[in-house]
């Protein structure tokens, strides 16, 4: 038997990252009695165990493209499944070690399948459904973020404790590893190209390198514009709720509605970068209030307008390389494994520093919130820098 229908290749891969999330996010919703097993009392120290699985993101997004043209795209996901399922040794690791090395495979599992995200589409989906699958899969992590932030107490109820219910989750990405074997997936031919664009362009886009990606000046303003909203992201969840700041479910709840507006959006209307630029804008106001305010009602209001407005603009910034000039699957790969590992990169700086200014500051947030307050602001300024296809096109 062969699955050969593209939607249920779509689901395999979206459900693939939704359980990659809950692995993660359910680690960090049981940091606390991972510290208390573990003796570790400084929270510069957990959030290190965080960012393992960031940094070995930034390892593994670096050098997805590199595996999927030796692999192939089929068997380089299949490794980013099998990766993912090491979590299987979190919640039941001896020693800090073995805990860090188990986060870090999730974590280089995940950074390859986000990377195969586009290549995927590209295989599978024409260009006209691409903005849409797209906003699915973005929206991937947020639907598994929101599944802990709202009911991991309830699975720890089910499962008997947090042990079971990561062992689950790491299960249940096995499972959708071995039903991914049976993907038909064929090499491409030659890529499509414009008639209107030479030989040589073309040649060049097939071929493009890491090298390539390195002199191309837009791959330096799309990771730049993400950069900063990342960094901010990964805190929110892993940081917030633990300076108090219980609101930040909210973000993660809105951004589903707000992916789904967005990709209504991106459908009707084929300009990207106002809905990105205007959408940064809000971004930074509202996490200003998010973040300072002391009354619980603007907290709040802040978080849901957030939480909405994450999402909303992001179908049209991870569309934007899928309708630029001559692109090829080997050449979106490229892009996106640099866009992610620069992109994680400046988060694990940030995820560490975080910490380690609240340890410095005995335990106030200050410092901390106004530092990922200014880096969020990245998505705004980026937005300047950023190419329009249509306008391209035209």
């Amino acid at each position: 038997m062969q699955i050969s229908n593209k939607y249920i290749v779509e689901a395999i891969v979206f459900f693939s990252y939704v359980l990659f999330a809950m692995a993660w996010v359910g680690g960090t919703a049981s940091m606390n009695q991972i510290m208390a097993a573990m003796h570790i009392d400084s929270l510069a120290s957990a959030s290190f165990i965080s960012g393992s699985v960031t940094l070995a993101k930034i390892v593994g997004t670096f050098s997805a493209a590199w595996l999927a043209l030796k692999l192939g795209i089929k068997l380089a996901f299949l490794l980013a499944c099998g990766l993912i399922t090491f979590g299987l040794f979190t919640p039941y690791a001896m020693n800090y070690e073995v805990l860090l090395l188990s986060r870090f495979m999730m974590g280089l599992g995940g950074a390859f399948m986000i990377v195969y995200f586009n290549p995927i589409v590209m295989h599978w989906f024409d260009a006209g459904h691409r903005p849409t699958v797209n906003g699915i899969n973005a929206v991937a992590f947020n639907v598994g973020t929101a599944i802990i932030l709202w009911s991991m107490s309830d699975f720890n109820e089910l499962t008997g404790n947090w042990q079971t219910s990561l062992l689950v989750f790491s299960l249940a990405s096995l499972v959708l590893g071995v039903v991914w074997l049976l993907v038909k997936f064929e090499t491409p031919g030659a890529p499509a190209t414009n008639a209107n664009n030479s030989d040589n362009e073309s040649e060049a886009a097939a071929s493009y390198s890491y090298a390539d990606g390195f002199k191309d000046k837009f791959n330096w303003a799309y990771a730049f514009t993400y950069s900063g909203l990342l960094a901010f992201y990964i805190c929110l969840f892993t940081f917030y709720p633990k300076a108090g700041i219980s609101e930040s479910k909210w973000v993660i709840g809105f951004g589903i509605i707000g992916t789904i507006a967005g990709i209504l959006y991106s459908k009707k209307f084929p300009k990207r970068i106002p809905v990105i630029r205007w959408s940064g804008l809000i971004m930074v106001i509202t996490i200003i209030g998010l973040s300072f305010s002391e009354n619980a009602l603007v907290q709040s209001i802040s978080a849901i307008v957030l939480g909405f407005f994450i999402f909303f603009p992001v179908t049209a910034l991870v569309t934007i390389p899928h309708e630029l000039p001559q692109m090829t699957q080997q050449k979106i790969t490229v892009i996106f494994s640099l866009f992610w590992s620069s992109s994680y990169l400046l988060a694990t700086v940030v995820l560490w520093g975080f910490g380690r200014m609240v340890d410095a500051n005995d335990g106030d947030y200050t410092a901390s919130l106004i530092m990922i307050t200014v880096l969020s602001s990245t998505f705004f300024i980026g937005s300047f820098f950023l190419p329009e296809p249509k306008e391209i096109k035209e």
